[in-house]
């Protein structure tokens, strides 16, 4: 049984909020049907400034699957009062931490990742449908070592509910204390995401090379994987 599922009546209270999001952005998803329903899974999305397109995703996965997925976030929601325990509650997310995520694939949970973090997540839009997952080895070593596939999830449109404008400012908060600070607008001039039409994406579920305790022989493997995970998600980014 899902753990999750002690969380379900809250997550029914916020389900019709974000399916009126959904209807908004007339949002869709091809391939819902490569997540796995009886075994633990990483689901790797890319990371937009405005982050809500993956609660969307979530949503979908619910209300179509009866899927509910554990979002592991960052640290930075936990700092903020009442912040924390809202996405814990609500969506059942917990702090990314490498030992967190394998207790949860062992337990044959369906977590959610963004492995571009909130670097990814600030870039300007001059860099959109990109993806910043070069030096991003951990989710990939963790399908290794728990042995479950990982199915991509692009929504290349999400890059596109603001326009992010380039700034010292924001490199310098980001590189200096990992504070999300920018320059951006929605609709009009306003902190509205435009009505941009989402899709997501899924690929099939791209199943790890076997683990090993030989080290240089397993980076090999890591790698060569990491790289497959990448140009199959740069493809999904141009759909």
């Amino acid at each position: 049984m899902n753990p999750l599922r002690q969380h379900e009546q809250w997550l029914k209270m916020i389900t019709p909020a974000f399916e009126a999001a959904r209807r908004y952005h007339k949002h869709t998803v091809h391939g819902l049907d490569h997540i796995p329903k009886d075994r633990g899974a990483i689901v790797a999305v890319n990371h937009s400034l405005a982050t809500y397109d993956i609660t969307l995703l979530m949503t979908a996965m619910y209300t179509e699957r009866d899927i509910i997925a554990r979002p592991l976030v960052d640290r930075l929601f936990f700092r903020i009062p009442l912040l924390g325990p809202l996405v814990s509650n609500y969506f059942g997310a917990v702090q990314g931490s490498p030992e967190a995520a394998e207790q949860l694939l062992r337990e044959g949970e369906i977590i959610t990742v963004a492995p571009g973090g909130m670097r990814e997540a600030l870039r300007p839009s001059r860099d959109r449908y990109k993806i910043e997952w070069d030096k991003r080895l951990g989710f990939v070593r963790l399908a290794m070592k728990t042995q479950v596939p990982i199915v991509l999830a692009a929504c290349p449109k999400a890059d596109d509910l603001y326009e992010v404008y380039p700034s010292h400012v924001t490199a310098w908060f980001y590189q200096n204390y990992r504070v999300p600070v920018f320059i951006a607008r929605g609709r009009g001039c306003t902190p509205l995401p435009k009505p941009v039409k989402l899709v997501h994406y899924l690929s099939e579920p791209m199943e790890p090379p076997p683990w090993t305790e030989d080290e240089a022989e397993r980076e090999k493997r890591l790698k060569i994987f990491h790289a497959k995970i990448v140009s199959r998600m740069k493809e999904l980014l141009q759909s």
